[in-house]
Formats: C-alpha cells, structure tokens, sequence
C-alpha cells in the first residue's frame, strides 16, 4: 500500500479498526491484482511475439530513448494506470530518472520522454512562446539585467581638461514563476485497457491546456498569478515613449487602416523599432488582422504579404516573418492589433524544467483526476523591442 493511499485511509476512517479493517482488504485486493497483472502481462507478451512475426504496428512509442531507461517509463505507466508507485521509490535521481522524493510535495517528476513530449507540443503552437527567448530556472524567480543607456562621451584636446561623463544605468526586471495546472480525468476501466495509450494522451490533453493558457497570458495577462503580457504594460505614443512604456504607431483612422493608404501605418511601425531590433523582428496579429492585411498592396500593385515558400516557413510582411497568435485583439476602435518587434530581446519566459503529476483517484469516482503543474512566468524584459500598431487617430 503506498503512502499517498495510507494517508488517505488514515484521514477518511473514523476508527483504528475500521483502518485496519481497510488495511487487510487492501492488501487482498492488490495480492488479486498482481495475480491478474502477472497474467495480463504473460499474455502481452505473447500478443508482441505475434506483432513481431507479422510485421503488425503496436502501440506508438512515446521515446526512442535507450533500453536503459525503460524502467523509468513502465513505472510511471504504473503510476498513471494504478496508482502503484512500488516502482518508483527503487528508482533513484540521476538527472533522467523520475525523482522519488517528491510525493511529500503532492506528485512524481514527470519522465524526461514525456516531458519532452509536452514541450514539442507546446513549441509547436502559435504561442509568443515560439519567438521569445525561453530560460530554464530553478528558483522562483528569474531577474533580467537591462543596461538600456550609454557611456557619454565628448571631444578633447591633448592638453585640455577632462570632464566627468555620464554613467550607465542598469535595470533590473524581475519574472516570478507562477503556477500553471491542469486536470484532466479518465475512468479507470480506460485506464485498465492496455492498448490504451495513457502517456500519449496524458501528454496531449496537458499540452493542449497549458499551450493555451500560455498563449493568452503572454499577451494579455495581468501578472496576477498569471505571466505579464506584453499588451497589458502602459502604452504611449512612440514620439514621447520612454523606459517602462511600450510605443506604438496609430494608424490615423479609428478603428480601421487609412482608406488611402493603409500599408503606410505598417510601414511606420517597421521604422519606429530600432534598426538593432529589425533584423531578428516578426510581426503578430491574429488571423482576421491577417486576412485584412495581406490584402493590401504597395504602390506597384504588388502584395505586401508572401506565404511560405517551404514547408514550415512562416508568410512573412514586407520581408518580415509573421506570427498568427488567435489571443491578439480584432481591429477595432483603439486596439492593438498588430505587434512588431523583436521578441527574443524584449519578451522573456522563465520556466522550471520539471512537470508534476499527481494522481487523484478518490475525488472524481469512478473517474482517475490526473492534476499537473507547472510553473512559468513571462514579461517584457526590453521595451524598446517591441512596437504596437494602435487602430485609433493619434
């Protein structure tokens, strides 16, 4: 019996006997399943024998990581479908393993196979995720340094005095780490069913509610319990912008591009990022922006968008490549719905590298709650990388 399920035992019964009632009929019930597990697995075995010899495509892999650290998955296997972390306590922490001393702080490190599962998932997603610049951390915090002056300078003859000049100054931008979770269920005769496929749809179902989530706090979130979005920080016209602000660009018409010349309020949000900046710049809008945008035509008659000659290969704006995040806002009377910048110097994402999982199979009978957790924070840790388009008339 393991620790998680002998606390609980101990914090649903009323009385010693009725505990030790529970203990024995316990202890019966596994000794039945390691019967039928042991036979179940005899004849899994002899169905792989059969795949084999006829060539038949069994269950997708979730890794092609060495036999060696097989064990690490069939345990936690065990620990999704069964709630038996018998396997997981003879592991030890090597830096692959799953950590066993973690199920005082309520879950199991997910194995590496199946984070990295999760990750290329959320990587692949329309997320400011895919542009920004991403660090891995281990504390609850990660402080960006920003020197964002100059050393002043000045003209001087071999004889002349000298004269003091100004200082750098340093900022400090602190990202906190907050924490992101997940619960999705499964009734445990799914979980009973061995072709059933629990790590892949575990990692899926994980992966499809933390990217969203990211997504929309990367933008739009408030930095209460949640990342700082890049939309959220105060705005000001980029003629009087300073430090602490993020400039943008108004197109001159409420609500709408200049029905003259449209692509000119794109043309000045090109030309308002710092030359530094353009060179690695990629533009955001969600898909109906988009729609509108690639539209619009220069004075030539040629488009100013371009899809993707290759597979893979974002269309790209004036030259620039373009990122269809669905959490920027429509066009509409004062939004900013078009971002330009760059966002792998202005936009930072701090994460821990590790994903919980704890398994709940008391709360949601008959049905297997499976609560992850993550923790990330993000926020703008340059803003002079980053340019908003503002659908108003100044």
């Amino acid at each position: 019996m393991t620790n998680t399920e002998t606390k609980a035992g101990v914090a649903g019964t009323p009385t010693a006997e009725v505990t030790s009632a529970l203990k024995d009929f316990v202890s019966d019930v596994k000794g039945f399943q390691d019967t039928i597990k042991l036979k179940l697995q005899q004849q899994e075995e002899r169905l792989t024998m059969l795949d084999r010899k006829s060539h038949i495509t069994g269950r997708p892999a979730l890794s092609t990581a060495a036999e060696v650290e097989a064990p690490h998955q069939k345990a936690f296997a065990a620990y999704l479908r069964s709630g038996d972390d018998d396997a997981l306590r003879g592991l030890e922490l090597d830096g692959k393993a799953l950590n066993t001393s973690v199920a005082a702080e309520g879950g199991y490190l997910v194995d590496p196979q199946t984070a990295e599962t999760i990750k290329s998932v959320l990587k692949s997603t329309a997320s400011i995720r895919s542009i920004a610049q991403v660090v891995a951390v281990e504390a609850t915090s990660f402080d960006v340094l920003v020197d964002h002056t100059d050393i002043g300078s000045g003209w001087s003859s071999e004889t002349g005095t000298q004269t003091e000049t100004s200082t750098p100054q340093i900022e400090r931008v602190s990202i906190p780490l907050h924490e992101l979770s997940a619960m999705p269920k499964a009734s445990q005769r799914l979980l009973d069913d061995s072709a059933f496929d629990i790590e892949g749809w575990l990692a899926d179902r994980i992966a499809d509610k933390f990217s969203r989530a990211e997504a929309s706090a990367f933008i739009n979130g408030d930095g209460v319990d949640k990342p700082m979005g890049f939309l959220t920080h105060t705005q000001v016209a980029d003629a009087s912008w300073s430090w602490g602000n993020v400039g943008y660009i108004a197109t001159g018409t409420d609500g709408d591009f200049d029905a003259v010349s449209p692509s000119d309020a794109i043309l000045d949000l090109v030309y308002a990022l710092g030359a530094q900046y353009r060179a690695n710049a990629t533009f955001v809008m969600n898909s109906k922006t988009a729609g509108a945008v690639r539209k619009m035509k220069d004075a030539d008659g040629r488009f100013l968008w371009s899809d993707g000659l290759a597979a893979g290969e974002p269309a790209r704006l004036l030259g620039y490549p373009v990122l269809v995040a669905e959490d920027m806002p429509d066009i509409a009377s004062g939004a900013d719905a078009i971002a330009f910048g760059d966002f792998s110097a202005g936009y930072t994402v701090a994460e821990r590298p590790d994903l919980r999982v704890l398994r709940d199979p008391f709360s949601a009978k008959p049905h297997v709650l499976f609560y992850a957790t993550k923790r990330v924070g993000g926020d703008i840790s340059d803003f002079a990388a980053i340019k908003l388009l503002k659908f108003a008339i100044s």
